[in-house]
């Protein structure tokens, strides 16, 4: 019987020990923490996004670079086999809006519970508080682990699946990028993912907590357009978040890595056209025009955001309206379709959802996992330098190349 041992107990870890298993191997699972899967009990605001039910070609296209190294793990396993793999282990799920597909309970522990469950099924041997340190060869050919206890453990196979850097206290602390990094791999610079913005401005703050759901936001990296999306996000006190901005993160925090100046374009006032919105304008101007600036733009924005965006059209809050020219009208036409913040950084990477980067990815078979450069060793999850927005892309890349990982560490010679 072949002897596999994975590290890491996260969703790809899981998934490539079961699979392991099924395959007839001798599984040991070890984990840093002191229960298996950490992260994904926090996955989708504590819901498990399990995975999207879009066809492969659109999940694919969700991975910013990459995507086409999951094509043939995905393949092998895709949404649907994540889907049936839960639904046979108990757990009903739903579809909600974006494809994106939950447990039907909304509790994320039902997801990690079934998993864990299908472990001991199995016969997996899972063991808790064991963080390893170093992956051991022979000859070349990884021979097993060593643990921060010096506790060693013999294999034909091992499967590393040690997370990222976000979300340091569910064990995602970055040790797998030193491990492969000693074994001669690449590690393409590690940057957050799917994480607030920080901005210049401070006005943010006099704004946090308040969400707008219809917006465009652009993304301008030295004045150029990067991403142009739609929908919901969020002030805070440090600058902004919600889905739009999180999507948006990736390409921002590539730029600000590379020390390009990087900007956020708000259209606050996305379906009236420059024209439309100028008309709607004189319409509230005629409805308001004994009132003063300041109290006439009521019906256009939230209450909060009527100094802010007054101040970006450099008008005078205690103006009569009957006294606005047409030139003035113009500027506040503009500051509503082009209200712009400099983002100086990204929130710490502790906070991201999702790491980008990680070991390259042509340094790894995209059918196996297996290592180009170690036989034996294997990489599943957010190790490798794979990463998607979210509605649960990445974690299907995870349960994908656990289940390439775990077959094939017991296939392959």
């Amino acid at each position: 019987m072949k002897k596999v041992i994975v590290a890491g107990a996260g969703p790809a870890g899981m998934m490539a020990a079961i699979t392991a298993a099924e395959n007839g191997a001798e599984v040991t699972l070890l984990e840093k923490m002191k229960r298996p899967g950490r992260k994904m009990m926090i996955t989708g605001k504590g819901r498990c996004n399990v995975t999207n039910a879009a066809d492969v070609p659109e999940i694919i296209r969700q991975f910013k670079g990459n995507g086409a190294f999951l094509h043939s793990a995905f393949a092998a396993f895709d949404n649907q086999d994540v889907m049936r793999f839960f639904e046979d282990q108990g757990v009903p799920l739903k579809v909600e809006r974006g494809n994106r597909v939950f447990p039907v309970s909304d509790h994320a522990l039902d997801c990690v519970d079934a998993m864990v469950h299908r472990l001991h099924e199995l016969g997996v041997t899972i063991e808790t508080e064991a963080a390893v340190r170093d992956v051991l060869l022979e000859h070349g050919h990884a021979a097993g682990v060593r643990t921060v206890t010096d506790a060693i453990y013999r294999a034909d196979a091992v499967i590393l699946a040690l997370g990222g850097a976000s979300y340091p206290g569910t064990g995602s602390s970055g040790d797998g990028y030193e491990m492969a990094r000693k074994l001669g791999h690449t590690v393409t610079p590690i940057l957050p993912s799917l994480v607030p913005l920080e901005t210049e401005e401070a006005w943010p703050k006099d704004v946090q907590g308040l969400s707008l759901r219809n917006v465009r936001v652009k993304l301008l990296v030295d004045g150029e357009e990067r991403q142009n999306l739609f929908g919901e996000m969020m002030f805070t006190h440090f600058g902004v978040t919600g889905p739009i901005i999180l999507s948006l993160s990736r390409e921002a925090a590539e730029a600000l890595y590379e020390e390009h100046f990087v900007e956020l374009e708000l259209d606050l006032k996305p379906a009236l056209t420059p024209e439309k919105l100028d008309a709607r304008i004189l319409r509230d101007f005629e409805k308001y025009q004994r009132k003063e600036v300041k109290n006439a733009l009521v019906d256009l924005l939230p209450q909060r955001l009527i100094p802010i965006v007054i101040d970006a059209a450099y008008l005078d809050p205690e103006k009569p309206i009957h006294q606005v020219t047409a030139e003035e009208r113009g500027r506040l036409r503009d500051a509503l379709k082009h209200l712009v913040l400099t983002v100086t950084r990204t929130r710490p990477i502790a906070e991201a959802i999702v790491t980008a980067g990680g070991i390259s990815v042509k340094e790894i078979d995209p059918k196996t996992m297996e290592s180009k450069l170690v036989p034996g060793l294997y990489f599943a999850g957010e190790l490798v330098d794979v990463d998607a927005f979210t509605g649960g892309y990445n974690l299907q890349a995870a349960f994908s190349m656990g289940v390439a990982a775990g077959s094939y560490s017991v296939w392959n010679d």
